[in-house]
């Protein structure tokens, strides 16, 4: 599941640029396989940062986290030369990823509810023990 989509880029960043980041054949409308190329860039990197800490796919995205996905994802779309308040905003979402990986910052949905993680306890599995008291009493 895509940490945003479509409808949350438009909301954020507005049909027009997204037609301008999208449009590579001049149709007038948002070409959906760059945006979604975009998107699951944006979800690949974001991943990196979640898998050691929160068992993925997330039931539910958070709003923040959907937020740094657009960021990202519209940092991608630019390619070679973003805006400086596009490199920006990828620069903080990174920086808040990394706080998120070291468990700093939480991620909470909607209810309030913190993210299943994945713990930190290490857990250790080994063979069924050979030699016991018992076993051993008589040597």
């Amino acid at each position: 599941m895509p940490y945003c989509d479509l409808a949350a880029m438009i909301k954020r960043f507005g049909e027009e640029e997204l037609i301008q980041l999208t449009d590579r054949d001049n149709l007038g409308s948002v070409d959906t396989t760059v945006l979604d190329a975009a998107i699951g860039d944006a979800d690949a990197e974001i991943d990196g940062y979640l898998v050691g800490r929160y068992v993925l796919p997330l039931a539910i995205v958070p709003p923040a986290l959907e937020l740094k996905a657009c960021d990202i994802s519209r940092y991608y779309l630019y390619e070679d030369h973003p805006p400086e308040t596009v490199k920006s905003r990828y620069d903080n979402a990174v920086k808040w990823l990394g706080m998120v990986a070291r468990g700093s910052v939480k991620l909470v949905q909607q209810t309030g509810v913190t993210a299943e993680t994945t713990g930190d306890a290490v857990q250790v599995t080994s063979p069924t023990q050979i030699f016991t008291d018992t076993s051993l009493e008589n040597f």
